[in-house]
């Protein structure tokens, strides 16, 4: 009885390094380093959620601008239609909760 519970014990055990051995892995790739879990967590959330406000405005250029977030500041690059489309993404952008700044980097395309 005694040998199955400590074999019980040893696959736990297993298990929860196998884990942990994951998540360390998974927290060092490039583009979070230096940032917790819990950050990494914030900025994917903050990041869907300005895409989904940018797609629900549709206009067709806005669900093309690429989003980024790093440390809750937004990052918005890409090409748009007019000056008030790269504004109304900015505003967007800066509207979810959890933002901190809005870095807007968008280019206004040039007719012609």
């Amino acid at each position: 009885m005694r040998h199955r519970i400590a074999i019980g014990h040893l696959r736990a055990l297993s298990l929860v390094l196998l884990a942990a051995l994951m998540i360390s892995a998974c927290s060092s790739s490039s583009g979070t380093v230096g940032k917790t879990t819990g950050e990494q967590i914030d900025d994917a959330t903050i990041t869907a959620e300005v895409k989904s406000k940018l797609a629900a405005e549709k206009i067709s250029t806005l669900t093309k601008v690429d989003v980024d977030t790093s440390l809750r500041t937004v990052y918005l690059n890409g090409v748009v239609n007019s000056e008030e489309m790269k504004q109304r993404a900015g505003t967007i952008a800066a509207s979810v909760r959890g933002v901190h700044a809005v870095v807007n980097n968008l280019s206004v395309k040039v007719s012609g």
